[in-house]
């Protein structure tokens, strides 16, 4: 009796795994940006996902960036997550040169993002191949207070003398050109990315961050000469090193000065400060090199599969799904930035607008200097930027300074 019991549990046990539901496979996604509006957005398309492929279980593990930027380094040799969170460009370069990120050129094809997400494929690319999905971006440009422009009758400047011609004509007026705060040091990086962008182009960009170029080669060299006609006139705001770039939204809100060179974030701030969409307006930075494709300032957020992941065609799901025009639509309205896809909806907002089209409509995007250089590069970079805006006749001292920790951060 005892024998046919044991025989009819095992027959049960067999006949409940047959008919049990499958088991949810896991999908691990590192996310790294835990303040409200970009947590609400992750979690809203985590949840979309999930309701979707409702046999997949995504397990999120959340850190702030800082945290990400050093973990990121141990994760991949050794607990790898399914999905990761990271940027393009030069940034992603070391992992993918270490084999630490899965080549996904087979999804850009099968989705058809050579074409729905074509405005970021050349940051997304290295060795003519995909690594990552792009899901938002955000354009810099030159923010200026139209009402000033148009009491002085100054037009938006389409090429780098019209520029200058409207900067002599606002200083002459007694209203500073331009408004900057260089005492956390990135803002001076937003200048110097667009006049290399302007003067040399893309390429020159990511073989200086990349480290392929000195800074005291003639196409640099000559970046800084073009950046001394705004610096020696006095076309940027006094003590700018002591200003946070919030701190100088004050003389553009109070019109003492007239543009910023800045991201698309600082519209809110402008808008709190009391300026109205009738006073202030955003044109792209203009040309100063005839012919040079046009390259954008447009920091981009991305996810990216590890070499080591486990959960490889889930990850593939995920990331295909994140790309889809109404995720990233919604996505991009809950944080106020600009979807990829070209597809995609935005909102009626101007400023949105306009730098959809900007971006959208670039040769290249830049992903800022300091995400393109590596870490202690950008320090000393953005340093000398700094220094340089502060003292242009020691700008010998500072490429020679450069150069050396070029030297021994790439080497």
């Amino acid at each position: 009796m005892l024998k046919t019991l044991k025989k009819s549990a095992a027959a049960l046990a067999i006949a409940s795994l047959i008919s049990a539901p499958a088991m949810a496979a896991d999908l691990v996604i590192n996310f790294d940006d835990p303040n409200p509006g970009p947590k609400e957005g992750f979690e809203t398309a985590v949840k979309k996902f999930e309701a979707a492929n409702p046999d997949i279980n995504v397990i999120v593990n959340l850190t702030d960036r800082e945290a990400h930027k050093t973990a990121i380094r141990n994760f991949l040799s050794a607990e790898a997550p399914d999905v990761t969170s990271w940027y393009p460009g030069n940034r992603m370069a070391p992992f993918v040169n270490a084999g630490q990120f899965e080549d996904i050129s087979d999804l850009w094809e099968s989705e058809g993002f050579h074409d729905s997400l074509a405005s970021t494929k050349s940051a997304m690319t290295m060795d003519d191949k995909q690594w990552g999905v792009p899901y938002t971006y955000y354009q810099w440009g030159i923010y200026y207070r139209a009402d000033i422009f148009a009491a002085n009758d100054i037009e938006v400047p389409a090429t780098w003398d019209e520029l200058l011609a409207a900067s002599a004509k606002l200083k002459e007026a007694g209203i500073a050109p331009f408004t900057i705060g260089t005492k956390f040091l990135w803002t001076a990086a937003g200048v110097f990315d667009y006049l290399n962008l302007r003067t040399n182009g893309y390429d020159v960009h990511n073989d200086l961050t990349a480290g392929k170029i000195k800074y005291s080669d003639p196409r640099i060299v000559d970046v800084f000469e073009k950046w001394k006609q705004l610096v020696e006139p006095g076309y940027f705001v006094e003590n700018h090193a002591t200003m946070s770039w919030q701190d100088a939204l004050a003389p553009f809100v109070k019109g003492e000065a007239a543009m910023y060179v800045m991201g698309n974030f600082a519209v809110d701030a402008m808008r709190t400060a009391g300026l109205t969409d009738d006073q202030i307006d955003y044109f792209p930075f203009p040309e100063i090199t005839p012919g040079v494709p046009r390259a954008e300032e447009a920091p981009t957020d991305a996810f990216f599969i590890p070499s080591k992941a486990k959960n490889k065609e889930d990850a593939r799901k995920f990331l295909a799904f994140i790309a889809q025009p109404d995720v990233q639509t919604e996505w991009n309205a809950t944080i106020g930035q600009l979807p990829i896809n070209k597809n995609a909806t935005v909102g009626d907002d101007k400023f949105i607008q306009k730098g959809f089209e900007t971006v959208s409509t670039a040769n290249g995007l830049a992903q800022f200097y300091d995400r393109d250089a590596p870490a202690e590069m950008a320090k000393a970079g953005m340093e000398g930027f700094q220094e340089f805006m502060i003292k242009p006749d020691r700008l010998d001292a500072i490429l020679k300074r450069l150069d050396k920790v070029q030297d021994r951060v790439y080497k």
